[in-house]
This record gives C-alpha cells, sequence and structure tokens, in this order.
C-alpha cells in the first residue's frame, strides 16, 4: 500500500489535495496488484509527467507519452529518474508501439479526446491479458463540469465581451489559468462522461470496472474554489466529502479497469 504521507514533491507538482487522491489511487491500487520489479507501464497524455515520474520513483518501468510536445519537453526538464521516459507520441499512433504494457494510465485524458472509443480499442490491443488500465475523468454531469468548464468554454466560442470581462476577473482573482498536469496549449473538453456512460464506455471496448471512487466535490467549482484555494484543510475535507455522496454530485471520478473474459 503506498503510504499518504509519502514525500512526493521531489518527482510531482501537485500539491492539491484531489491531484494527490488520483496520484495515491493509481499508485496504490497498481503497487496491489503488480510489483515494481520488471513491471511496465504506460502514461497515456502523461502531460508533464507527474504520474510517470511518481511511479518511477516507485520502481515501475515507466513510458510517458503525450501529443504535445510542449508538455513532453516540460517534462523532460523535469526527470531525473533512468527507469522513466517520456515521448511524443498522439493518440492515433498509439497502435504502433511495439512494446505490452503490465498497465496503462489514462488519466484526464478521455474527455479531450474526440472518439475515446479509438484510443481505448488501441489500448486494449497494446494492454496485457491481465493488465490494469486506469482511467480517470471528470464528471460531465458534476458540479466542476456544468458551473464551470460548459459556461467558460462556451463563452471561449463566442469569444465576446463576456468572455474577456471573465478573463479580467480571473486575473484580479489570481486565477492565471495554468496547471501542473500539462503545459499543453488546448485543454478543452469534448466528452462529459456520467458515471453510467463511462461504464458502457469501458464495456463497449472491451473492459469492465473493477474499481470505482470519487475524487472531489465543490473545492474546484467557482466561488466556491475562491475559498478553497486558500485552506488546504478544506480541500481535503472536500475530498472526503465526494467519498460520502452520491457519484451524480461528485466532480470527479476514479475507475480501475480489466480487459473482459
Amino acid at each position: 500500500m503506498i503510504q499518504k504521507n509519502v514525500n512526493t514533491h521531489e518527482y510531482v507538482g501537485y500539491q492539491k489535495p484531489v491531484d494527490l487522491k488520483r496520484l495515491y489511487f493509481i499508485a496504490s491500487n497498481l503497487a496491489q496488484h503488480k510489483s515494481a520489479s520488471g513491471t511496465k507501464v504506460l502514461d497515456v497524455g502523461c502531460g508533464n509527467g507527474n504520474i510517470s515520474m511518481f511511479l518511477g520513483s516507485l520502481g515501475f518501468e515507466v513510458l510517458g507519452i503525450d501529443v504535445s510536445e510542449k508538455a513532453i519537453n516540460k517534462a523532460k526538464q523535469l526527470n531525473n529518474l533512468p527507469n522513466v521516459k517520456f515521448k511524443a507520441v498522439s493518440a492515433e499512433e498509439l497502435s504502433l508501439l511495439d512494446t505490452k504494457y503490465d498497465a496503462i494510465i489514462c488519466s484526464e485524458v478521455l474527455e479531450h479526446l474526440v472518439t475515446p472509443e479509438d484510443t481505448l480499442s488501441a489500448i486494449s490491443k497494446i494492454l496485457k491479458k491481465d493488465g490494469l488500465l486506469f482511467v480517470t475523468v471528470p464528471n460531465g454531469k458534476g458540479p466542476r463540469e456544468v458551473l464551470v468548464t460548459k459556461p467558460v468554454q462556451k463563452l471561449q466560442r463566442s469569444n465576446g465581451m463576456a468572455l474577456k470581462g471573465l478573463v479580467r476577473l480571473k486575473n484580479l482573482l489570481g486565477y492565471d489559468g495554468k496547471t501542473v498536469q500539462s503545459d499543453a496549449d488546448d485543454l478543452g473538453h469534448v466528452q462529459f462522461f456520467s458515471k453510467a456512460d463511462l461504464c458502457e464506455l469501458a464495456e463497449r471496448t472491451g473492459f469492465s470496472v473493477q474499481r470505482f471512487e470519487h475524487a472531489d466535490f465543490l473545492a474546484d467549482v467557482f466561488p466556491f474554489s475562491f475559498l478553497f484555494r486558500r485552506f488546504m484543510t478544506l480541500q481535503k475535507m472536500d475530498c472526503k466529502i465526494a467519498d460520502k455522496i452520491p457519484h451524480a454530485l461528485t466532480s470527479g471520478f476514479q475507475s480501475m479497469w480489466m480487459k473482459s473474459n
């Protein structure tokens, strides 16, 4: 079991409890099923390499891939682990990889893909029969996507005065739009998954969901976020509240999949 008080700052930029919760979900479940020695892990859409480097620090052999050259360059600059490599690879090129992996990470990725089925089908081909697939996504019908992501993306499409006003307000309140997850320029969401949608997608692409947990509740929902970002204790409490509420109310999902028999 991965201890939650482990020192992660040497390898990852995560500080927010929800990011660490996602990291520990992946690392703990992976360690329960696979020993680090000789285990090959592929981190699809690795961004700046936070998850890849943490798993590498535990002894796993990791390849992190991302379509963004900018994010991959950042990951390479941060990485000092010989068992972790990074490469710019698009989702369409996944099927060209000639290695079979014991585990594949797909964290905060599927919501950005126009055809996630194609990516999951490619993942299935390079995942070993007893391999693990970790999928984390925002809840497409949860408070963050409904109250923040969708309205903001609508304003971005209109590109009018309302958007300019929003940008000014965010700047005044200290929101710079940057994320430790990825330096990629385009982080827009095109898919919005409910729990039922995610489970149906897994079944349709030859997987079954073995474990399913919640991420957070309101910590990243404005105007609550303005208060939560100032107090780490409130963010930790928000993550614990998410574990107790119905899945439809949480802002994100964490899941572990396996190939269906």
